[in-house]
C-alpha cells in the first residue's frame, strides 16, 4: 500500500530526461519512490495513508551540499574581518574548549538549518580549515552523528589526521583541563573507531568519510618531509580502501592537486576536493585523469581570494559540485543562495549571462552531487525505486509568482525560507515550515547555552564584539 501520496505538484524531476511535470505526482512506499507520473496516472488506483496536496508548489530530490564544516553553527562571526583571529579561535575552539555537549548541539543547529533549507544530505568536517580536527577522541564524532540520527537526514561526517609535525595537543575537558598529546597514528585510530560504529549506521543514513590536510610542492613549508606525507597518505589510503570510504581534502589551490596526484596518490574518483582556486592547468589534468570530484564553494572566502574554474573544468568532464562551507564565518547552509552566487560568480568572471544555466547548477546540488558522493543510484532524482528523499518549495510568494519556469524560478529566484516540507527516507522530517523529528525551541535554546558556555571557557567572548571600521567606510583603504 501506498504510505504517501504528493500530488497536484510541479515536479523537478532531476531523471536522465530531466523531466518536469506539471500536476504532478510522487508516489512513496516505505523508504522508495513507488511512482513518479502525472497525477491522473500516479494516483489512479493508490489509497495511500497519507495525501499531501502540493498545488503551487515544484517537488525536487533533496538537495545535496558537499562540503561544510561541523562545528561553524556556534562559531558564526566570531572575528569577522579579522582572518588571523577567526583561525586562531577554531583552533582554540575545537581542540581545547570544545565538549561532547557542544558538538552535539551544533549539530542539531545546524542540521535543522539544513532541514529547513531543503537539504537533506551533508558532508561536514569534524572541525574548522583543513586540518584543525577534532580527531583525538572518537566520542566527538559520534555526539554528531547520534544527533543527526534523532533529526532523521543524511550525513557525511569527515574526520581524520591533521598536519605534521606530532603530537598534537588536545584538551579533553570530560577528563579535566590538562593538554594531552596525540600521535599520528592515535588519531587515524580514532577515525576508523567512527567508521566502524558510524559508517552505514541509521539504516544506511550516516556515513564517515577521511579527511586529510593539503599540502604543497614545497613540503617543507607544509610542516613535514616529503617521506613523512608519504607514509602519512599510505596510512590513510589504507584505511580508506579497507572500508571504501570517500576522501576529502579541504582548500586546494596553486598546484596542489597535481602534487597529490603525483607525490601522494590522493586522487580518484573517490575523491572530493573543495575549494580548489586558481589550478593549474596540471591539476585540472590530474582531476580530469583521476576522476576526482570538485566541490566549489561560491560564497566562502577562499572565493574571494582565488576562483575555481568550474565552467573550465565542466567542460572537461570533470565532475563539480556545490558546498556551503557551512555556517561561518559570514553565510550559511541556503543552497538556493549557494546556486544564484555560483551563477553570477561565473558569469561576472566571463561577462557572459550565458554561463552555468540554471539546470547546471540544480544538477550541481542534486544528481551531480549523488554521483560525487558515490549514490547516484539511491538519491539525486525523482525517480521510482530510488530512496524517498523529496522536498517541497511553496512558488505561491511574490518572489516566484507568475508560476512559470519552474527550473528558472528554483534556481535564481527561490531562498531557503520556501521550502515548505521535507521527507528524508519516506519520513516527512518537515510540513508546513514545522520541523517535526525534533523540537526546534528546545534546539536554539541549547545552542545558545552551549555557545555562551564555550565562549566563557575559551576567553574568546570578545570576539562578538562589534569589529571596527563596520560603518561609514568602503573598506577598500586597508587593499591599498
Amino acid at each position: 500500500m501506498t504510505d504517501i501520496l504528493i500530488e497536484h505538484a510541479t515536479l523537478i524531476t532531476m531523471d536522465p530526461e530531466r523531466q518536469v511535470i506539471e500536476d504532478g505526482a510522487v508516489a512513496i512506499q516505505g523508504d522508495r519512490i513507488e511512482a513518479v507520473g502525472p497525477t491522473t496516472e500516479v494516483a489512479a488506483g493508490r489509497a495511500p495513508k497519507e495525501v499531501i496536496d502540493a498545488t503551487r508548489m515544484a517537488c525536487l530530490p533533496g538537495l545535496i551540499d558537499c562540503h561544510a564544516h561541523a562545528g561553524h553553527g556556534l562559531v558564526k562571526s566570531l572575528g569577522l574581518g579579522d582572518g588571523d583571529a577567526w583561525g586562531e579561535a577554531c583552533r582554540v575552539i575545537y581542540s581545547h574548549a570544545s565538549t561532547e555537549g557542544f558538538w552535539a548541539a551544533e549539530a542539531a543547529l545546524a542540521g535543522i538549518e539544513r532541514l529547513k533549507a531543503g537539504v537533506t544530505c551533508g558532508v561536514s568536517l569534524l572541525g574548522g580549515g583543513d586540518d584543525i580536527h577534532r580527531s583525538d577522541h572518537p566520542a566527538y564524532g559520534a555526539a554528531h552523528c547520534r544527533t543527526i540520527e534523532a533529526l532523521g537526514t543524511r550525513a557525511v561526517l569527515a574526520v581524520g589526521p591533521g598536519r605534521p609535525p606530532y603530537p598534537h595537543q588536545f584538551t579533553r575537558l570530560e577528563d579535566g583541563t590538562a593538554e594531552r598529546d596525540v600521535s599520528f597514528g592515535e588519531e587515524l585510530a580514532v577515525c576508523e573507531t567512527l567508521v566502524r560504529d558510524w559508517n552505514g549506521a541509521a539504516k544506511g543514513r550516516l556515513r564517515v568519510a577521511i579527511v586529510t590536510p593539503v599540502f604543497h610542492g614545497d613540503a617543507a613549508l607544509d610542516g613535514g618531509e616529503l617521506g613523512e606525507l608519504k607514509g602519512m597518505a599510505e596510512a590513510v589510503l589504507d584505511l580508506r580502501a579497507r572500508h571504501d570510504l570517500l576522501l576529502t581534502q579541504d582548500g586546494h589551490r596553486e598546484g596542489s592537486l597535481d602534487f597529490c596526484a603525483r607525490e601522494l596518490g590522493y586522487l580518484g574518483p573517490w575523491a572530493l576536493m573543495s575549494h580548489s582556486v586558481d589550478l593549474t592547468e596540471a591539476d585540472m589534468e590530474a582531476c580530469r585523469a583521476s576522476g576526482a570530484r570538485i566541490v566549489h564553494n561560491p560564497s566562502a572566502i577562499r572565493s574571494i581570494t582565488g576562483r575555481c574554474p568550474v565552467p573550465e573544468l565542466l567542460d572537461m568532464g570533470v565532475t563539480v559540485v556545490l558546498g556551503s562551507d557551512a555556517a561561518a564565518p559570514d553565510r550559511g547552509y541556503d543552497m538556493f543562495r549557494h546556486m544564484a552566487q555560483c551563477m553570477h560568480y561565473h558569469r561576472r568572471h566571463f561577462r557572459d549571462p550565458d554561463v552555468l544555466p540554471a539546470g547546471k547548477v540544480l544538477e550541481m546540488v542534486t544528481i551531480d552531487a549523488a554521483e560525487a558522493l558515490g549514490v547516484a543510484r539511491e538519491l539525486g532524482s525523482l525517480e521510482a525505486g530510488k530512496k524517498a528523499d523529496v522536498i517541497l518549495v511553496d512558488l505561491f510568494k511574490p518572489h516566484l509568482v507568475p508560476i512559470n519556469m519552474p527550473v528558472i524560478r528554483i534556481a535564481h529566484y527561490a531562498n531557503a525560507a520556501d521550502v515548505d516540507s521535507v521527507i528524508v527516507d519516506g519520513r516527512i522530517l518537515m510540513r508546513g515550515r514545522k520541523v517535526l523529528s525534533l523540537d526546534e525551541i528546545s534546539v536554539l535554546e541549547e545552542a545558545e547555552a552551549a555557545s555562551a558556555a564555550m565562549l566563557e571557557r575559551s576567553g574568546l567572548a570578545h570576539l562578538t564584539a562589534e569589529p571596527a571600521g563596520l560603518w561609514g567606510r568602503s573598506g577598500l583603504a586597508k587593499t591599498r
